[in-house]
């Protein structure tokens, strides 16, 4: 299992584009290729998001990577071109409790 996040700061007069973007376009086009089995968008604070994608396998991921996430990102910096910084890390299951 590989975990993608995705964190943005969200500078504040952005903000309601911003989730509204998120939560309409950008997400649903991200799930629509296939590659993530679920995703999840959180806000930690007004102006701090993240994203979480969870892909089922490593070849998923690099799927996104080589094949969508270029195109997904112009569009994002489209609709954002300033007053949104987003960094990204990615995480690999190593081991999993369930109750």
């Amino acid at each position: 299992m590989v975990f993608y996040e995705v964190s943005v700061e969200v500078r504040a007069d952005l903000r309601e584009a911003f989730v509204h973007y998120m939560r309409s376009k950008h997400l649903p086009e991200i799930l629509a290729t296939g590659c993530f089995r679920h995703i999840r968008f959180d806000q930690a604070s007004d102006t701090l998001f993240r994203s979480c994608y969870q892909a089922e396998t490593e070849a998923d991921f690099q799927r996104y990577l080589e094949q969508h996430a270029p195109a997904m990102r112009a569009d994002f910096m489209q609709h954002f071109p300033e007053g949104c910084t987003p960094s990204r890390v990615v995480f690999k299951d190593l081991f999993s409790l369930h109750a």
